[in-house]
C-alpha cells in the first residue's frame, strides 16, 4: 500500500509541525512526553524520538533536562532568523510539496554515468552515494522521480552523508530532507544551477499524454566543487514545481 511507504516518525514529525505552524503547541510550551505522544500516535517511544530528533535539526523545538519545548522565536537574539531560515530552505529532492507527499527511496553506492564522473571529482568507475526518490500520488501513481549523485567533496565535507561510506550495501528510506541545511552547517555556500527541458520522446507528454517535464540540477560550493548533480522527471499536470533558494 503506499501509505506504508512514509516512515511512521515522519508521519508523527509531520503531525506535530502542523501543530506548531497553527500554534496548537505555543512557542515556549512545552510538548507531552514521549509516552503521551507515543499513544497518541499509536507508535513507539524510538519512533517518537526520531521525530523530535528531526524537529530539532529544523529548529522547530528546542530539549532540555526539563522536556521538549516549541521553539520560541520571539526570544534571543539571533534565533528567530536562524529558526525560520531552517525552515524555509529548499527540501532535497524536491521541494516541500514532494516531502509531505507518499515517497519510496533509496540510498545506494554506485558508479555515476560516465559523463559525470569527473565532474563530481570520481574516476571513471568509482561508486559514490545515488539516491533515488519517487514521489508517488494517493493512490499510487507516479507523479515524480530523482536520482542524485554526490560528489568526493560532498562526502567528504558534510559528516551526515560521509556517515553512509560504512553502509557500503545502501540504505532503503534515507531521509536527506535536510540536505541543503547540512551543506549550511557544514559551512558551504551553495550555488544551484537547474536547467529545465521537454524530456526526449514524443513532445511534452509521457505515455497516456500525460505533460512531462525534466529538471537537471548542479550544486557547487563557494570554491566551485560540484556536490550534486541531480536528475527530476515529473508530470506537469499533476504535480507543481516549485523551488525557492536564497544562498
Amino acid at each position: 500500500m503506499p501509505g506504508e511507504e512514509v516512515p511512521r516518525y515522519l508521519r508523527v514529525a509531520a503531525a506535530l509541525r502542523e501543530d506548531l505552524a497553527r500554534h496548537a503547541l505555543a512557542p515556549g510550551t512545552r510538548l507531552p512526553s514521549e509516552r503521551s505522544l507515543a499513544q497518541r500516535y499509536h507508535v513507539n517511544r524510538q519512533t517518537v524520538r526520531s521525530a523530535l530528533h528531526l524537529l530539532r535539526e529544523e529548529r522547530l523545538v528546542v530539549t532540555d533536562r526539563r522536556g521538549t519545548f516549541a521553539a520560541d522565536l520571539a526570544s534571543g537574539g539571533d534565533r528567530p532568523s536562524e529558526a525560520q531560515s531552517a525552515a524555509s530552505r529548499p527540501v532535497f529532492p524536491g521541494g516541500p510539496r514532494a516531502a509531505d507527499a507518499l515517497v519510496r527511496a533509496s540510498l545506494r553506492w554506485e558508479p555515476p554515468p560516465a559523463a559525470l564522473a569527473s565532474r563530481l571529482e570520481l574516476t571513471p568507475g568509482e561508486p559514490t552515494l545515488v539516491h533515488r526518490h519517487t514521489v508517488l500520488a494517493p493512490r499510487g501513481t507516479e507523479l515524480q522521480r530523482a536520482v542524485s549523485w554526490f560528489s568526493r567533496p560532498a562526502l567528504a565535507e558534510i559528516p551526515q552523508l560521509a556517515r553512509y561510506r560504512r553502509m557500503r550495501h545502501g540504505v532503503n528510506r534515507p531521509d536527506l530532507r535536510l540536505l541543503y541545511h547540512w551543506m549550511h552547517q557544514a559551512g558551504l555556500r551553495a550555488t544551484h544551477r537547474e536547467s529545465v527541458r521537454i524530456p526526449p520522446g514524443e513532445p511534452g507528454s509521457a505515455p497516456g499524454g500525460t505533460a512531462r517535464l525534466s529538471i537537471h540540477r548542479v550544486v557547487s560550493d563557494q570554491h566551485g566543487h560540484v556536490l550534486e548533480i541531480t536528475d527530476i522527471d515529473f508530470s506537469a499536470r499533476e504535480a507543481a514545481w516549485t523551488y525557492e533558494y536564497s544562498p
